[in-house]
């Protein structure tokens, strides 16, 4: 039985695959150039995910799209931003870590790794119970790992670098993936505007003291804090 992949994907489906490709390009890119390469690679991810939903519901979408979706977001959402993280703040976290205790080398990678595993693992839980529970008209219970990822990484391009900051920052959204409070989306109008910020943060992220992604990174946590209660796209 041939898997027929011209025919089975669709528009969207390529512009999904551009995400994934991304993700994995963040994850290279932060262990071999550093975290504000693999920063503004994981915002270029989230404007191609955004695509691949215009797409979608402009031109419709393939059976295999929306499973093809989550296993997208989890790698440029979930995975790169965890490598990220970690290699944001692995030097300062394992030389935290007093040499005289047993097992150093041991102890300074668990220590190093835990918000980043806590991260993939929640945006794991999230994708699943988003994919199999949560219909398409519906508000989604917790922030999206796009939007978590987005604001990590916004933070760090604003110039958030302290790694206490970015270790409480990650374990915060983390939990908030999964937290029972459902969000709107964002309607055509705004996704527009944030996606122009977006490019700016990607294109000049240190333009004018940072101010894209000190932009987006203010309109990520307004949306984050107030549009289960707010927001006016109903």
């Amino acid at each position: 039985m041939s898997l027929q992949v011209r025919r089975r994907l669709g528009v969207a489906d390529v512009m999904t695959l551009l995400n994934a490709t991304l993700g994995v390009v963040a994850m290279v890119v932060a262990v071999s150039v550093g975290p504000t390469a693999a920063a503004r690679l994981i915002l270029l991810a989230a404007v191609t995910d955004a695509l691949d939903g215009i797409i979608a519901r402009s031109r419709g979408g393939s059976e295999v799209g929306p499973l093809l979706d989550s296993i997208a977001d989890l790698v440029s959402f979930g995975a790169a931003p965890a490598l990220f993280l970690y290699v944001a703040t692995r030097d300062v976290v394992s030389g935290a870590v007093p040499a005289s205790i047993p097992l150093t080398e041991t102890v300074a990678i668990l220590a190093v790794s835990a918000v980043p595993a806590l991260f993939v693992v929640f945006s794991l839980v999230r994708t699943a119970l988003y994919t199999v529970y949560v219909g398409e008209g519906e508000n989604r219970p917790g922030i999206q790992n796009t939007l978590a990822a987005s604001v990590l990484v916004a933070a760090f391009l604003a110039g958030v670098t302290m790694v206490p900051a970015l270790l409480v920052g990650g374990a915060v959204l983390s939990v908030l993936m999964v937290a029972p409070v459902p969000y709107p989306k964002l309607t055509a109008r705004d996704a527009m505007v944030m996606g122009l910020v977006q490019a700016g943060a990607i294109l000049r992220p240190e333009l004018a003291a940072r101010v894209f992604p000190r932009a987006l990174l203010v309109a990520a946590l307004a949306y984050m804090t107030l549009a289960p209660r707010y927001y006016w796209a109903d």
